[in-house]
């Protein structure tokens, strides 16, 4: 009986907003938002719920090891609401993973689960995700930077995650050879030391031309019609740059893991990649650690941001969840202050909450503010449309033909354009 009742109330009283992907979210009134999704006041006044939830993470987040954040958090959950008496069913699935897993049987599937926000659209496409609405969308865009949030929003307007934390990168540099007033610019820095960027590899080079005014699928990113577009006067002539980048004595072109190894042996001095190499980065460099957004480069006279790709990995709920008010109240519980500090503490996880991020423990991680920094001023959404998966192979292709010499200044604007329309193509018209 309760379980009908909990439906019912939902939409009448509380106009919960949570719809499948798709579909219109309700409105409620906004008010102002806790730390946690519901205050004590608020918890004591609930409905008596008895219920189980399926919830997925990847091992990592339930082993002992690293404090089994996801048991942690859901035990502290169910504390903080009297009233509710959840049975929680933990399942080990990778955000990557999530995907597959969910869209194979989605009535077997979790009620809330971690996925990453490049696979979104499959999500959408299937309304496997519950849209957020009314307070808990209110909830989600006072907490979070814009950024993410979009990384989160599918192209009818809805949001269909919570943030759990960011996927950019930046730049590693040792400070014994560059100072702070060179790591503003690439082409100081290549006056004093080796620097690696991964020329040969879309999710790297893009932002060389996300730089130059480039764009996926229009300004705002949400038209889709409007593909991918480097080709213009300022991408032919960051294309030229790249020539002569790739012909710099001090510039390497290698992957991040490679570069490591070079900045080990004291070949690379420095190198672009995200927060998953910190830790032997800092090993390496000491006292000489340096960390800092990507820098700007300077094309005919005119200096261009670089910009990079940004993701998140996001806590969804289920759209067919039988109990959606314990299951959006667990999902932004699971991305907020709370359980955000104890995810950095156990497993250095990076915070995207913006109230975490303020504080002096968090301000004290030169890696977490310049990745935060990154996310929020500089970053661009790397959307969830499948087109995106066109892009991969062509970018590839078209660093190895400008560090191999196949594309020279010439034939810049050719080559430019060509790879534009295979960006736009899935190769089988």
């Amino acid at each position: 009986m309760k379980k009908k009742l909990l439906s019912v109330g939902l939409s009448a009283a509380m106009v919960l907003s949570l719809a499948a992907c798709g579909n219109d979210s309700g409105e409620s009134n906004s008010s102002s938002t806790p730390q946690t999704p519901s205050s004590g006041a608020q918890a004591a006044e609930e409905e008596p719920i008895t219920c189980t939830l399926k919830v997925w993470a990847p091992s990592e987040d339930q082993d002992q090891e690293y404090g089994a954040w996801l048991q942690t958090m859901c035990e502290q959950f169910n504390g903080l609401h009297p009233n509710w008496d959840i049975t929680f069913e933990y399942g080990v699935c990778t955000e990557s993973d999530a995907r597959k897993q969910v869209l194979n049987d989605l009535e077997a599937a979790a009620d809330v689960f971690l996925f990453s926000s490049t696979n979104l659209e499959y999500f959408c496409k299937e309304q496997a995700l519950a849209e957020l609405g009314g307070k808990y969308l209110d909830q989600v865009n006072q907490h979070y930077s814009p950024t993410l949030v979009k990384s989160l929003t599918y192209e009818d307007g809805g949001v269909y995650g919570v943030p759990l934390t960011t996927n950019t990168y930046f730049m590693y540099y040792d400070k014994s050879v560059f100072s702070e007033d060179d790591i503003k610019s690439l082409d100081k820095m290549l006056e004093k030391g080796k620097v690696s960027v991964q020329l040969d590899n879309g999710f790297y080079n893009a932002c060389f031309f996300l730089g130059a005014g480039g764009t996926f699928f229009g300004e705002g990113g949400m038209d889709r019609e409007s593909g991918i577009k480097f080709y213009s006067d300022a991408g032919v002539a960051m294309t030229e740059y790249l020539i002569d980048l790739s012909k710099n004595t001090n510039f390497v072109s290698a992957s991040p893991e490679d570069a490591i190894s070079m900045m080990r042996e004291g070949t690379v001095n420095a190198y672009f990649c995200g927060t998953w190499q910190a830790a032997q980065t800092r090993e390496i460099l000491g006292d000489n650690f340096g960390v800092a957004p990507i820098p700007s480069v300077t094309v005919k006279g005119t200096d261009y941001q670089l910009r990079p790709f940004n993701s998140a990995k996001g806590i969804g709920v289920k759209s067919t969840t039988q109990y959606p008010q314990v299951a959006i109240e667990l999902a932004l519980y699971l991305g907020g202050y709370d359980s955000e500090k104890y995810h950095y503490e156990k497993r250095g996880y990076v915070p995207c909450y913006d109230e975490y991020l303020a504080t002096a423990e968090i301000q004290a991680d030169e890696v977490v503010m310049v990745d935060s920094y990154t996310v929020s001023n500089i970053a661009v959404p790397r959307m969830s449309f499948t087109e995106m998966s066109w892009f991969w192979t062509p970018a590839e292709s078209f660093g190895k033909e400008i560090l191999s010499g196949a594309v020279t200044k010439e034939n810049a604007a050719e080559k430019l354009k060509a790879f534009d329309a295979a960006a736009n193509s899935s190769g089988l018209e």
